[in-house]
């Protein structure tokens, strides 16, 4: 509702209880307008829809595809959205992720942890709403820098300027954008799964990535030892997610679908299959074993199963985990992603270990003849080395071409005297240009980086240790924080602000009038800020 419509509701109905009559509508109308979201159901029902008319307009035009960068605090997600408002202008197709890794790493009472899911698995719906609360905050501070500015220009009668502010509030446009949020494995058997994922919804969520590990072997996706599950299992915890969605009336929410099958070589159970063709049975071809003619070459406690019309003896590990054959993991990716699509899901997340166009198309084209309109979650992970990545593809690719490379020692591309040769900067390129050339030629809809803000925060931290434990003391905030803060227009400077005290003195004032004691007065060293 616009503000000015919104002030004249309000005036009507305190018109109708005159004991409210210390209560200013203008101040009520302006609550209003900096709490937009009243529910977390009612960012999950906003940011859905969001989600969907991208994912329309990505399937028009590839070039549209949406980005994300990891936040582990609702502090860094707010100043994330408060950065791309300020240099883009507009948050379209810019979106949250939640990590589980960094869940694990960085917010159980635990401790840190290794992305098992061993953390709480409320920690993760407890940052979802952390997250929505900050960029709440977010809208709040904005636009209590507008409200302040429309009563100083209506004080000044300055009728042109208040309504140019008007017009800014009535179309500001929010710091609320959809979240991808990760849900692991699930957390257990399909009831967890949609608790979990019922507590994620309600606390704003309108996108949620479940993956086909094991839930009680899970790890993270760039390590060793993934164990999958029987697709009849993953996709009772889709539709225990679904089922969350619609109880909760979104309607329209997202599910992503991860198989780590790429790089995951074992499987804990094998699957159910009633006939040759079903999907246990494609599930089971996989299985490495051998077969077998008669009863005499099983050994004590040995399993055998009917596969191709013959008997196979998989091999089981002491583990117990049962084995998959070698070099058959895009063959279950695309299996997984197509059964996925048909089953529930709505984009899929292929877990690679290296980032390399070819190879992801190469596996979507054949998900894409199954369902043309297939679209992926891609993972620029900080687990790649990015810079020897892209280095030794144009090697290879220089290599291929006929070109000289003698000058280049591959297995040593990461060194620093390569940064300014022909390779290097063609690299450099390359990893530029990864994005769109994914999204182009791989279906890749969203890209987004897992964990980068706990490097970032790693870095930050390192930097100014060095130098103010060193010879640089105070200069190294004053030069390498502070003045790049105010010289770069970063809002944190002014801490206090940022954290709500203007908001507050604002309120102190609608609530006890002249008689309210505010902290924003000619004593504040914030005023140092201009």
């Amino acid at each position: 509702m616009p503000y000015a419509q919104d002030v004249d509701q309000i005036a009507s109905i305190l018109k109708q209880n005159p004991t409210w009559n210390a209560i200013n509508p203008k101040h009520a109308a302006r609550m209003r307008a900096q709490n937009k979201f009243k529910t977390g159901l009612d960012i999950a029902k906003y940011t859905a829809k969001i989600m969907r008319e991208d994912m329309a307009a990505y399937d028009a035009d590839s070039s549209q595809y949406t980005q994300s960068l990891g936040c582990w605090h609702g502090f860094i997600g707010q100043q994330k959205m408060i950065s791309i408002k300020k240099h883009f202008g507009t948050t379209k197709r810019r979106y949250l992720y939640l990590s589980g890794w960094m869940v694990a790493a960085l917010r159980s009472e635990f401790g840190p942890l290794p992305d098992q899911s061993m953390h709480e698995k409320t920690a993760v719906s407890g940052l979802i709403e952390e997250l929505y609360t900050f960029l709440r905050q977010a809208d709040a501070w904005e636009l209590n820098h507008l409200f302040r500015a429309l009563d100083e220009a209506e004080e000044a009668g300055d009728s042109a300027k208040a309504a140019e502010l008007i017009k800014q509030i009535d179309n500001h446009e929010t710091h609320v954008v959809p979240i991808i949020a990760d849900i692991d494995a699930g957390f257990g058997n399909a009831e967890a799964t949609y608790l979990l994922a019922k507590q994620m919804i309600e606390a704003g969520a309108c996108c949620i990535q479940i993956e086909n590990q094991v839930s009680d072997e899970k790890q993270c996706g760039h390590q060793d030892g993934k164990v999958t599950v029987p697709h009849a299992d993953f996709l009772s915890k889709i539709n225990a997610v679904r089922l969350a969605f619609l109880e909760l009336g979104v309607d329209d929410g997202v599910i992503v679908a991860r198989t780590d099958s790429l790089g995951a070589g074992l499987t804990k159970q094998i699957a159910v299959t009633n006939e040759p063709g079903d999907l246990g049975d494609q599930y089971n071809s996989f299985l490495d074993g051998e077969y077998i003619d008669d009863a005499s070459q099983i050994e004590n406690g040995d399993v055998v199963i009917k596969s191709n019309g013959k008997l196979l003896k998989p091999k089981r590990l002491a583990s117990g985990l049962f084995q998959f054959k070698a070099g058959s993991g895009e063959d279950r990716v695309v299996l997984d992603c197509i059964t996925s699509l048909q089953n529930g899901a709505d984009m899929l997340w292929i877990e690679t270990e290296k980032p390399h166009v070819g190879q992801i198309a190469a596996m979507v084209n054949r998900i894409k003849e199954v369902v043309p309109d297939a679209k992926l979650v891609y993972n620029n992970s900080p687990s790649f080395n990015w810079t020897l990545n892209f280095r030794q593809q144009v090697f290879d690719a220089m290599q291929e071409e006929g070109k000289d490379v003698s000058a280049y020692d591959r297995a040593k591309l990461m060194s620093a005297e390569y940064d300014n040769t022909e390779l290097g900067q063609l690299a450099d390129e390359w990893c530029r240009n990864f994005q769109r050339d994914a999204s182009r030629e791989a279906g890749v809809f969203h890209h987004l980086i897992t964990l980068p803000t706990y490097h970032t925060a790693a870095l930050s931290t390192d930097n100014l240790a060095k130098g103010y434990f060193g010879d640089e003391g105070m200069l190294a905030y004053v030069a390498g924080v502070q003045r790049q803060e105010i010289r770069q227009g970063i809002a944190t400077v002014k801490h206090q602000d940022m954290a709500g005290s203007n908001i507050g003195d604002d309120h102190k004032e609608f609530f006890a009038g002249e008689a309210a004691l505010k902290a924003g007065g000619k004593d504040n060293t914030m005023n140092q800020f201009g």
